[in-house]
């Protein structure tokens, strides 16, 4: 049986990896974990993994036909893709992975697309009744202001503009970037929330993580809370089409007038997901229940609230 997992663009997804590892053995105490990488001598993740395997770049000819090759080889049934430039391709060849019997953990392309573009994911979060940061207009604009790109990833071009003296001419004539209201982080909340849809593209679990502390994009100190959020978007975006799987959405909380504000969907695992491993949102764990072992899963909210996450700098050495 095809019962093996293979995680894609591992690199330093070493938690990551052993939390499917731990999963997977409970249910076959016989099958492995893998993972590819461009480069895997460094590659963390690789080390941890059962094994690790070379791929071109996810935007290389042969990148699908490779994936599909280890997969056939090596008895994988699952692709567990992790960074955004890949999400794309493997949604666009999810059928060519299932001819095969092969199950790629990612939402559907339109899905993947509307993500990729904040322009798109702002439209779609209002259509779901969740504000978004009010649009500027660069050419006529009021201070304090921030600036990012539509298409950006990992915390990167991003601008605090306060006065005009910041609103230099290359930020003015960066065509990728997004001019917007100021979302003030002393009175709001910043949070990411990891939500699990499953096969019927109804949201199973919803956990909230405050983001007390970033580094590189990702969350380095972190507080899970149930509420107000998991109602919140229970109400609002029970159902998604096209949306399967783990994704996680980036929201602003003002936790004074209750005032939400949606700022973009990551339709993968985000770098923060051990965090809602540890407090019982165990997402691997659904993903083999629905698609290993053919079961049904029901919406759950009993995992631990208030737990506090610090996160540092671990080695592996070889």
């Amino acid at each position: 049986m095809k019962n093996n997992i293979l995680i894609t663009s591992a690199g330093q997804r070493v938690a990551l990896v052993k939390e499917f590892q731990e999963t997977l053995k409970r249910f076959y105490p016989d099958r492995n974990v893998f993972t590819t990488d461009m480069n895997p001598k460094l590659a963390p993740a690789a080390y941890v993994s059962d094994q690790c395997f070379v791929v071109p770049r996810c935007t290389s000819e042969d990148y699908i036909e490779t994936l599909l090759s280890l997969c056939m080889e090596h008895s994988i049934g699952m692709i567990v893709p992790t960074i955004d430039t890949e999400l794309a391709i493997l949604s666009a060849n999810k059928d060519i992975f299932a001819k095969h019997g092969i199950f790629v953990s990612v939402s559907d392309y339109d899905f993947i697309m509307m993500c990729r573009d904040k322009r798109n994911t702002g439209e779609f979060l209002e259509k779901h009744g969740i504000r978004v940061p009010k649009p500027i207009d660069k050419n006529h604009p009021t201070f304090p202001m921030f600036a990012k790109p539509y298409d950006g990833s990992l915390s990167t071009n991003l601008h605090y503009i306060k006065t005009p003296e910041d609103l230099t001419s290359e930020i003015l004539e960066d065509p990728k970037l997004l001019f917007m209201e100021y979302i003030d982080k002393e009175v709001y909340k910043e949070y990411t929330v990891d939500m699990y849809y499953g096969k019927d593209q109804r949201v199973k679990c919803i956990v909230p993580r405050e983001r007390i502390k970033i580094r590189a994009g990702e969350i380095n100190k972190g507080l899970t809370e149930k509420e107000p959020l998991t109602k919140y978007l229970y109400d609002r975006l029970e159902t998604i089409d096209g949306c399967i799987g783990c994704i996680c959405i980036q929201l602003f909380l003002n936790p004074g007038n209750g005032d939400v504000v949606g700022i973009e969907i990551n339709p993968r695992f985000g770098g923060g997901y051990p965090q809602t491993y540890a407090v019982g949102g165990n997402y691997p764990e659904l993903l083999i229940r629905e698609y290993f072992l053919g079961e049904t899963v029901e919406y759950f909210d009993d995992w631990k609230d208030h737990l506090l996450m610090l996160r540092y700098d671990d080695a592996v050495y070889v």
